[in-house]
């Protein structure tokens, strides 16, 4: 009972030192996870025994016999059910082919020229080589991330990176199967039709029961089969299910089954989804924090110490400085993405937990049937998931500056409200090349705004864990438009930290309107501005309009005839299609033939 809070009280501590730090959380975890695991047995215990013995003799411990392994592969699937809950298909309409091309062209070249890296150094057979191989194909969702969100990025190199993340591990836990089959049937010269079989079952068994389930949740949720207390633990058993259900017809297939329920219903019309994936994000936290500790203190001194030599070093460089690099210029060749923008998807490859969960469970599996180096396969896949993520982690920021794909200017906007104003107003942004994201807690207004082609979410700004979100990292500006004007100044309260570097700003609040008194200095427009001024001018007037301005003098002049009509409100100062908020704007910034962008009646 012991160890089993104390993993839980370590793992959460970690979590929040993660936070702290702003580092991926897998750094702390590992490194909690060796010291109560072999270090202590090595250095600390009088006796020689582990803090915390995940197996002890292979029948006792926490999870005796198989049980450990069995509970790694249960928290794998919620893992990445969590992750394809994440993968909306509008997201990638840039770059949808290149994460296509990372995910198969990649994997092939990480398949084959990480196996005659290992075969080379460590005189691993082919069958082992190859098995490592496989599982550094991953790039961990998990470790990604917090990595991404300290980064301000464009909204395609982000996706990138993200999509690769989630998709790659069914596919690296795929090629892992086939080449763990291959030397569990002893094949010497190739794959043989097992191995051809059991490709196809899983991809088969896979796909069509992840498919086929995720259908059959939507239809019982959005029905009402299922009550609203019962909906994230009816998913949650589902999602095990499915998992387990799959592995019986097709060994190892069910990682790939829960990826594709989670997508499923990701692009589909679930109701309560956000609801959804905030459980799973929190029981995902829980589980990667049990799960690393679990893995890194199952490991033994002896293991470490066989990769305690340069051969790692060179292994190592290989991986992250030719290897990595290869496959992301061969699989963005002809893309639109910049040579800078591959530098950065070349440097950040972090491994996660599905490499690390399978390498202890193969590794582990193979040693008991007596094969030659397979003691080498766990400690070698650790080495590549604690160097990348650390190397990640704390290079990754600069790397971002150094080669230019860091944005010094976060210019895209978030509008809180999607009300009919705020679409409009978006749309003309989107026009004039700015980046505009909506969110609301309004079904109808999210679809509304999607249908005019802007980015819209349906999120309840109180409950969702919108900071999270790597596609946000390139915001700038907070605008608060919510009929509410306690939401407004919340919204303000909570995320101008976040999304409002370059400034955040709110409509005025009915009060300031009548009394004439700003409450503060990050009112939207004018002070005589509120949400039901601004909603009476363009239910009458729905039209943008703008007016040139010769001087700074002309500037101030017409703004103050158009905050007198009735029927018209400033809005922006647009000087060389750069879009400006008129609270920003100074005197110096004003330029002949820069003009007044409002929405109401034409002024004269």
């Amino acid at each position: 009972m012991l160890e089993l809070a104390g993993i839980i009280i370590l793992g959460i501590l970690a979590q929040w030192v993660a936070w702290k730090l702003k580092i991926p959380a897998i750094l702390p975890l590992i490194l909690i996870g060796l010291l109560v695991g072999p270090i202590a047995a090595e250095y600390l215990s009088e006796n020689g025994s582990k803090w915390i013995e995940p197996i002890w003799n292979g029948e006792k411990g926490l999870f005796p016999g198989e049980g450990l392994f069995y509970f790694v592969s249960l928290a794998i699937s919620i893992i990445l059910f969590e992750g394809g809950l994440t993968l909306k298909i509008s997201e990638i309409n840039n770059v949808g082919p290149v994460i296509t091309k990372l995910i198969t062209l990649g994997s092939v070249v990480t398949f084959f020229l990480g196996a005659i890296s290992a075969h080379y150094l460590f005189d691993l057979g082919w069958n082992l080589s190859l098995l490592f191989a496989s599982l550094i194909i991953v790039t961990g969702p998990t470790v990604i991330s917090p990595i991404l969100r300290n980064i301000p990025l464009k909204k395609d190199v982000a996706a990138v990176l993200k999509w690769e993340g989630i998709l790659i591990d069914p596919i690296g836990a795929l090629v892992a199967v086939l080449v763990f089959e291959f030397i569990s049937v002893g094949g010497e010269g190739g794959f043989t039709q097992t191995v051809l079989t059991e490709f196809f079952k899983i991809v088969l068994f896979g796909t069509s029961l992840g498919f086929i389930f995720a259908r059959a949740l939507i239809f019982f949720v959005n029905r009402k089969f299922v009550p609203h207390y019962l909906l994230n633990v009816v998913s949650l058993s589902i999602v095990l299910l499915v998992f387990v259900l799959s592995d019986l017809l097709a060994h190892e297939s069910g990682l790939l089954a829960v990826v594709v329920m989670g997508m499923v219903i990701a692009n589909s019309k679930l109701k309560s989804f956000d609801e959804l994936l905030y459980f799973k994000e929190s029981l995902t936290v829980l589980l990667i924090s049990i799960l690393f500790i679990l893995l890194a203190a199952n490991m033994n001194m002896s293991e470490l110490e066989l990769i305690f030599n340069w051969k790692t070093i060179v292994l190592f460089a290989l991986v992250v400085f030719v290897v990595r690099p290869l496959g992301v210029f061969i699989s963005t060749h002809n893309s639109t993405l910049k040579l800078n923008e591959k530098l950065f998807i070349s440097w950040v490859g972090p491994r996660g937990i599905v490499a690390a969960g399978i390498a202890s469970l193969f590794g582990t599996k193979l040693m008991k049937q007596g094969i030659e180096g397979a003691q080498y396969i766990t400690p070698l896949v650790f080495i590549i998931v604690l160097g990348t993520v650390l190397l990640n982690a704390t290079t990754a920021r600069m790397f971002a500056k150094m080669i230019g794909v860091f944005l010094k200017k976060s210019e895209a906007i978030v509008f809180v409200g999607a009300s009919h104003s705020a679409r409009l107003i978006a749309k003309f942004l989107i026009d004039n090349n700015r980046r505009v994201i909506l969110l609301d807690s309004n079904k109808d207004y999210v679809n509304d705004a999607k249908e005019m082609g802007i980015e819209a979410f349906n999120i309840d700004i109180y409950n969702d864990n919108i900071d999270s979100n790597v596609e946000l990292n390139d915001v700038g500006y907070l605008i608060a438009m919510t009929g509410s004007d306690v939401i407004n100044k919340y919204a303000l309260e909570r995320f101008s930290s976040i999304f409002g570097e370059m400034g955040a700003y709110r409509l005025a609040t009915s009060r300031e309107v009548t009394s004439k008194k700003p409450e503060n200095s990050d009112t939207l427009f004018t002070q005589n501005d509120d949400f039901i001024n601004l909603t009476e001018t363009i239910r009458d007037y729905p039209k943008i309009n703008e007016l040139k301005v010769t001087s700074s003098k002309d500037f101030q002049e017409k703004v103050a005839v158009i905050t007198k009509h009735d029927k018209a409100i400033p809005l922006f100062l647009k000087s060389n299609s750069q879009i400006k908020i008129l609270a920003e704007v100074e005197d110096q910034d004003i330029k002949e033939n820069d003009v007044i962008v409002y929405v109401g009646e034409e002024v004269a």
